[in-house]
């Protein structure tokens, strides 16, 4: 086998770069990091296996997200306070370019990670304005199983 030969191709044309079966490869989108949000939503899901956290602006899109379970941590370790306050440390690294100062947060389910996760934001540049508990919780209840007869 002999030495492979690389092309190089000037900028112009490495934006309009077709591929082998003539599909044109789009160069990749850029991220609106140049906008300002001040204010936002902070949606915490705090389960028994994860704790999920999520940043929107006021009109509900997302503006980040993470994860216990994306920053590395398995099994049972995913749903500890100490992997939420992680999660919240992360997601304020990947909030930095929008300069958040103030968010409402709403909080979902039942896991041990609720608390750490709001503290962490306390303690951050980010001002918590108010919280609210929106965890599901039923009226009722199913209809019960009709009675056994022996």
């Amino acid at each position: 086998m002999g030495k492979k030969k690389i092309k190089t191709v000037p900028a112009s044309q490495a934006e309009e770069e077709v591929a082998e079966g003539g599909v044109k490869i789009p160069k990749p989108r850029k991220r609106k990091s140049g906008r300002k949000v001040p204010k936002g939503n902070i949606y915490i899901f705090s389960s028994y296996n994860n704790t999920i956290v999520s940043v929107t602006d006021r009109e509900g899109n997302v503006l980040a997200q993470s994860s216990s379970g994306r920053l590395g941590f398995k099994g049972a370790k995913k749903s500890t306070p100490f992997a939420a306050s992680q999660v919240v440390r992360h997601l304020l690294q990947l909030l930095s370019p929008y300069d958040m100062r103030e968010a409402d947060v709403f909080i979902k389910g039942v896991g041990s990670g609720r608390e750490s996760a709001i503290r962490a934001f306390g303690a951050s540049q980010i001002e918590v304005i108010s919280i609210k508990d929106i965890t599901p919780v039923p009226h009722n209840g199913c209809r019960p199983r009709k009675r056994r007869r022996v």
